[in-house]
């Protein structure tokens, strides 16, 4: 850039701040609700475009110019409420929101994407009754799960063409606090989030693509992020029963008593117990204890403390993947099993610290996690292929322990009229993965040999920093560049040996959104990402290509035509890079070379009535592995197209529920897609009835009793009867019709 240019633009500031100062007003408040408690996360817009998201206090600071005759404030179950202005800057504004029943009208249009789509997500979850925590990662529009191991197992994650497994392509986090399993026993990533019970969820943020800073090992495809609820307004007993032996009991207590406002002393302990011989013919046994505890404070003004202890055990029996041929023989039936002692045990115990600073136009949060976690998985793939005798059963175990530490600092500034919105961050995640372990063992009981068993040591360092800038009241551009170095050690105990390797990777991100009219509004948005490989992987590439590059762009638009009416459209592309995958069942590495996915999102939100609500979301993805001939260029089990929607209802009455689909399209399941994996439509329903002291509620899975393969895999065994192996498609079938009948107290 020449001297000239830098003169230039040192003359257009001074005088855009020229012009600011003879025009522009500086206006700060607070948005609070009917009983004072701040609320974080509401929109300010002026109604020339200008705008604003308070902070985790409730304030916002906001410079808009003299013409500006009112501010819009909106929050998601709230009344919209318009602020007229007047010429007196010196005394903070003080908005109060009245609750109001759900509306699309109070989700607004602004030139930040991200704010739109935490809006539309806090929208959706609260029309959409609550079923578990797993199944709100199909809130995210694309994203479907799959169980494939008695329930106890994580599920499998498919997202944007990619079979993620169980998380190594999208970054998952509660409170703050990463989910996710680097160098894990069973897979990279794994993210196992029944620690979470589904009623303390207060609101899920997600977005997809490598395009934010915050996010750093693991968001590829996306990130999705749970906040848990500071308080319970009652005291909840919650009772639920259904076919297959399926139980339920949940408890929410507020201890300090019903908070009236921010400097009341806030705590409640939440727990849950969850058990169910599942609908195979082998009974599952699976019982999950959950028990969580949460305390706020507000220790003045401008600190907040939030201290949050949860604990959580499951153990189960599975039935496993079984192969189609067996089926169609008549040796078993489709909920029947080959190996029926496959099962496990896993727990996690958190504590998670986190303070909050309002530093005076800037808020500065640190926060402290450490985990404790156990795993233990029974599993047979390929039945009696490798060991015609005792059969190919594997177990998979590891204990770790974590500690995290992140801190960040943001800060809203003005240059002129030049909203400037800076954030800056250092995160810190260590884990130590005590005798990580893969064995053939026998029945669950006798462990044969070990494929491979050591001690993993892995550190992620990493720090980022963004800018907000505000060319114009519609047009927002966001700047960002995050750095993260990993360590990596692994102590191999069957060899004796012990390797150390390091790496380190730059993320450039930025955005650019535009809103062209209140009701329509344009983003693009560029990034790199990547997800780390496991331990094993890069010591035995001795630190070569272990940090794969991730290369995202999106391009879309966020319309409401009406005010009853949301849409958004995205088009997009991810490449990534070669990366080299440590094989948990096998204790293999297999290399992989680059792949390139497209697609299009389509969204659609709908308020028909007061009382019924519309959502459709539409996916289409082309997932390919570029450096193979063109006729083996699949990618196996990626979904190509997906959609999930449904019909919900709330009268005043107390009646709501909802009756929604999902659909997975065919796929390939191997590289020529001589293979298919096949597709699913099925539908569940849910039907409450709410009076202020008690809630009955009817939950109805499968509602069409379909015969479908909830998980699928092309994988060659071979039967215990068997001369020769087999290659086909190996699946867990789907729930059946099942029903449950829930009964909560309130009080």
């Amino acid at each position: 850039m020449t001297k000239r240019t830098y003169i230039l633009l040192v003359v257009i500031y001074l005088l855009a701040t020229v012009e600011a100062l003879a025009s522009d007003q500086l206006y700060n408040g607070t948005v609070r609700d009917e009983k004072g408690k701040a609320l974080p996360g509401a929109t300010i817009l002026s109604d020339l475009g200008e705008g604003v998201v308070t902070d985790p206090f409730g304030k916002f600071k906001i410079k808009i110019s003299d013409e500006a005759k009112y501010l819009t404030v909106s929050f998601i179950g709230y009344e919209m409420q318009q602020v007229a202005l007047v010429d007196q800057t010196n005394d903070p504004l003080v908005i109060t929101m009245q609750p109001s029943s759900i509306s699309l009208s109070n989700v607004v249009i602004t030139p930040d994407d991200t704010e739109i789509i935490h809006s539309l997500s806090q929208y959706d979850l609260a029309v959409r009754p609550i079923n578990n925590s797993q199944e709100i990662l199909r809130y995210v529009p694309g994203l479907f799960i799959g169980q494939h191991a008695g329930g106890g197992k994580a599920e499998q994650i498919f997202l944007r063409g990619f079979d993620i497994d169980h998380g190594t392509d999208i970054s998952i986090s509660v409170d703050g606090m990463p989910v996710n399993m680097p160098s894990h026993a069973h897979g990279q990533g794994y993210s196992d989030l029944h620690f979470l019970i589904p009623e303390t969820i207060q609101r899920v943020d997600f977005n997809k693509g490598p395009h934010y800073a915050e996010y750093g090992d693991f968001t590829t495809a996306g990130y999705v992020s749970f906040k848990t609820r500071d308080a319970v307004d009652h005291n909840t007993i919650k009772v639920e029963g259904g076919q297959y032996g399926t139980f339920r009991t949940v408890g929410m207590f507020n201890l300090l008593g019903t908070p009236e406002s921010d400097e009341d002393d806030q705590l409640f302990v939440a727990g849950e117990v969850f058990g169910s011989d599942g609908y195979f013919e082998s009974s599952q046994g699976f019982r999950r204890y959950n028990v969580m505890a949460k305390y706020k404070s507000q220790w003045n003004p401008n600190t907040l403390f939030t201290a949050t202890a949860s604990t959580f055990y499951s153990k189960w029996t599975a039935s496993g993947q079984i192969p189609v041929r067996a089926v169609e023989s008549g040796q078993i039936t489709r909920y029947g099993a080959i190996d029926d002692t496959e099962g496990g045990e896993t727990a996690r115990t958190n504590l998670n610290l986190q303070l909050v600073q309002d530093l005076k136009g800037a808020t500065w949060s640190n926060q402290l996690y450490y985990s404790r976690y156990d795993f233990n998985l029974v599993s047979n793939f390929t039945f009696f292929l490798n060991d015609p005798v005792n059969g190919d059963q594997i177990t998979q175990s590891e204990t770790r322990d974590i500690i995290g530490y992140k801190s960040e600092y943001k800060r809203s500034d003005y240059l002129g009229s030049i909203q400037l919105q800076s954030k800056a961050g250092a995160t810190m995640r260590y884990d130590h993965v005590d005798d990580i372990r893969l064995s053939r063992t026998k029945d669950r009981q006798e462990v044969l040999s070990d494929i491979a068993r050591g001690d993993v040591n892995q550190s992620n360092v990493s720090a980022y920093i963004g800018e907000s800038i505000a060319l114009l009241p519609q047009l927002v551009l966001d700047a960002e560049l995050r750095y993260d170095h990993l360590f990596f050690n692994y102590a191999n105990r069957l060899d004796a040996t012990d390797r150390t390797e390091d790496k380190g990777t730059w993320s450039p991100k930025a955005r650019l959104n535009y809103q062209l009219s209140p009701n329509l509004s344009f983003f693009v948005k560029a990034g790199t990402g990547f997800h780390s490989n496991d331990t094993r992987v890069v010591v035995a590439q001795s630190g070569e290509e272990i940090l794969p590059k991730a290369y995202g762009q999106d391009i879309g638009m966020f319309y409401k035509p009406a005010s009853w009416l949301a849409i958004n459209l995205t088009t997009w592309n991810l490449d990534l890079d070669q990366e080299f995958v440590y094989v948990g069942d096998e204790g293999v590495v297999e290399a992989g070379g680059k792949t390139n996915r497209k697609g299009v999102d389509l969204s659609v939100r709908a308020e028909l009535t007061s009382w019924l609500f519309a959502d459709v979301d539409l996916n289409y993805t082309k997932a390919r592995s570029i450096d193979e001939p063109e006729a083996a260029q699949y990618i196996p089990l990626a979904p190509v197209f997906t959609s999930i929607g449904g019909l919900s209802f709330d009268f005043e009455q107390g009646w709501n529920g909802s009756v929604r689909y999902r659909y997975l399209g065919d796929r390939a399941a191997n590289e020529d897609r001589s293979v298919i994996a096949e597709g699913y439509f099925i539908m569940d329903a849910v039907v409450n009835y709410t009076q202020p002291k008690y809630q009955v509620s009817l939950t109805v899975e499968n509602l069409l009793n379909q015969e479908w393969k909830e998980t699928q895999f092309l994988t060659e065994s071979r039967l215990e009867d068997e001369p020769a192996p087999v290659e086909e498609i190996h699946f867990t079938p789907g729930t059946p019709f099942f029903a449950k009948l829930g009964f909560s107290y309130f009080f």
